[in-house]
């Protein structure tokens, strides 16, 4: 059945305002997932608008009751999660989320800088989980960022980044 909801619409099948598919986006290179600004947006909705994307959807009542009621579409929430946790160096193992030793130190060399753009994306990754129905995946990330990766960050993490990701995801 259509739906309206163009996130519910984008992962279940459908395409993102570039006309993108989920899965073409999941496929995508390290280099391409740092390079292009506008999928993160999609692939993890909030019902706060993106300054980056400001044509990009929002979460709304109907979008986080058909997360709730779609496991298939939790799943594919997930499936993203993994994508992007790669692109970090991290990876999920049960039900916790940890450094990955393989690929972090590569991973982090990009994105592990103080007032880097990804510090924000993974803000916007705790919030949207913990909004549609994934909010142990949320606090799993948040742990292993606050705990595991903020520690060998030092002052590659601000103090105003870890205050957003200790508030993400409430």
């Amino acid at each position: 059945m259509p739906t309206a909801d163009p996130i519910v619409a984008f992962y279940s099948g459908g395409r993102d305002a570039a006309g993108r598919p989920l899965d073409d986006i999941l496929a995508w290179s390290d280099e391409r997932l740092e390079a292009v600004h506008d999928y993160i947006q999609w692939l993890f909705p909030t019902r706060e608008p993106s300054g980056v994307n400001p044509v990009a959807p929002l979460v709304t009542d109907v979008t986080v009751r058909a997360f709730a009621d779609e496991p298939a579409l939790r799943d594919r929430l997930r499936a993203a999660l993994d994508r992007m946790l790669s692109f970090y160096g991290l990876l999920r193992d049960e039900d916790r989320v940890e450094i990955d030793a393989a690929r972090f130190p590569s991973r982090a060399a990009t994105w592990l800088h103080a007032g880097n753009h990804n510090h924000l994306r993974l803000t916007r990754i705790i919030d949207s989980l913990a909004q549609l129905g994934r909010r142990e995946d949320a606090h799993a990330l948040k742990r292993c960022l606050l705990e595991d990766v903020v520690p060998q960050a030092g002052t590659r993490v601000t103090a105003r980044t870890r205050e957003f990701w200790r508030r993400a995801g409430r």
